[in-house]
C-alpha cells in the first residue's frame, strides 16, 4: 500500500458528514497529546499530513485521508483533555462512540498511547469498548525514543501481558515518530486490515 500517497479529503464534525462511499477505513485514536497526528504523519511519510500541535485537544474533527482508491485513514479527536470545555468533550465522546459502533467501513482501530504512561483508565475503557464491538485494535506505544531500549522492551512486555485476555483482537508494538521505530510493523498491520 502506498501510504506516502495519502491526501486529505475532508473533516467532519458529525457522523452525517462522513464520506458516503463504502471504502474501507482504519481510525487512529488516543489520549490528547499521545502522538496520534505524528504517528499518522510518520506512517504516511508526509510530515504535514495531519496537523500536529503541542496543544492537547487540537484535533476536534474526524479528519479523512485517502490512501489508494478504496481506503481511508481517519484521525479521530483525542480524548481525556480536561481543558476542553465539558460540553465539547461530551460531544466528542458521543460522536466517537457513534462512529465506532455504527461505521461498517471501519476495519480496525489504531490506539496510540505514550509508552511512559500506558493503559491509563481512559485507554483501558477504550480498549474494552472497542473489543466489545469485536473490532480489531492495534496499540502503538509511542515516544519509545524517550525510554532506554530495555525500559521500552519491559513496558511492551508488561502491556502485552496485561492485554492477554483480549487474545488476537488486540496487538501491541513500540513506536517512535522521532526515530521511525516500528513504522514497517505498523504499516504491515494496516495492510492486513485493508486486505
Amino acid at each position: 500500500m502506498n501510504y506516502n500517497k495519502a491526501v486529505f479529503v475532508k473533516s467532519a464534525q458529525k457522523i452525517s458528514q462522513l464520506p458516503a462511499d463504502s471504502n474501507a477505513e482504519v481510525a487512529f485514536a488516543g489520549r490528547s497529546n499521545a502522538g496520534k497526528s505524528s504517528a499518522l504523519n510518520t506512517i504516511t511519510n508526509i510530515r504535514s499530513l495531519a496537523r500536529t500541535s503541542k496543544t492537547p485537544g487540537r484535533t476536534q474533527l474526524l479528519n479523512y485521508f485517502k490512501i489508494a482508491q478504496h481506503h481511508y485513514l481517519v484521525d479521530l479527536p483525542g480524548y481525556g483533555y480536561a481543558k476542553v470545555p465539558g460540553e465539547v468533550q461530551v460531544d466528542w465522546e458521543k460522536t466517537l462512540s457513534e462512529y465506532i459502533e455504527t461505521r461498517p467501513q471501519l476495519r480496525g482501530l489504531v490506539l496510540i498511547m505514550d509508552v511512559r504512561h500506558p493503559l491509563k483508565d481512559q485507554d483501558q475503557q477504550m480498549i474494552h469498548w472497542v473489543t466489545s464491538q469485536n473490532l480489531a485494535l492495534h496499540i502503538l506505544l509511542s515516544k519509545a525514543d524517550k525510554l532506554t531500549r530495555g525500559a521500552a522492551a519491559n513496558t511492551l512486555l508488561q502491556v502485552k501481558k496485561d492485554l492477554d485476555l483480549y487474545g488476537d483482537l488486540v496487538s501491541v508494538q513500540l513506536f517512535s515518530s522521532m526515530k521511525n521505530t516500528g513504522v514497517d510493523e505498523a504499516r504491515a498491520k494496516l495492510d492486513t486490515w485493508f486486505a
